[in-house]
């Protein structure tokens, strides 16, 4: 893997990294700072990566679950993935597509894009207005990164 790294671009190596679920752009904009990527290119990558998956998830996400659950196994693990993502997305379910985009914007660990794709299609709030709203979100959280990456770069 390592050696596949070296024969990518920074560039595609931040928006790669983005694509992670946990990384997302909150890992992916200040280690693409830290490689030397422009700032703006940074936040516009791992932007592009971030947002990668999130269609697929919104559209895809349910009926896979419902299929893993099929089996027994999978389905204590889906229960429980189901059951962690509820809890931690109060405020998606109370207010929804604005608490979408208040929940992905919030740039700390477990509240990116991954999670508020999962938390949407599990509340089942609809394809376009869970996009915009995880789109701005995380819009929101790449410019908060993008600051505290400079910030940091400064002291």
């Amino acid at each position: 893997m390592i050696n596949l790294l070296n024969y990518m671009s920074k560039e595609m190596v931040v928006l790669l990294v983005a694509a992670v679920p946990a990384v997302e752009l909150r890992g992916a904009i200040p280690f693409g700072i830290s490689m030397g990527v422009d700032p703006i290119k940074a936040i516009i990558i791992g932007m592009i990566g971030s947002m990668i998956p999130v269609p697929f998830l919104l559209i895809f996400l349910e009926p896979i679950f419902e299929k893993l659950r099929k089996n027994s196994y999978m389905k204590k693990i889906v229960d429980k993935l189901i059951n962690r993502t509820i809890k931690r997305t109060s405020t998606v379910h109370k207010y929804k597509a604005i608490g979408l985009l208040l929940f992905v914007a919030v740039p700390i660990p477990t509240t990116g894009v991954w999670t508020g794709a999962m938390a949407a299609s599990l509340l089942k709030i609809r394809f376009l207005p869970a996009l915009i709203n995880i789109f701005i979100g995380n819009t929101i959280a790449a410019l908060i990164i993008a600051y505290l990456s400079n910030v940091v770069a400064s002291i």
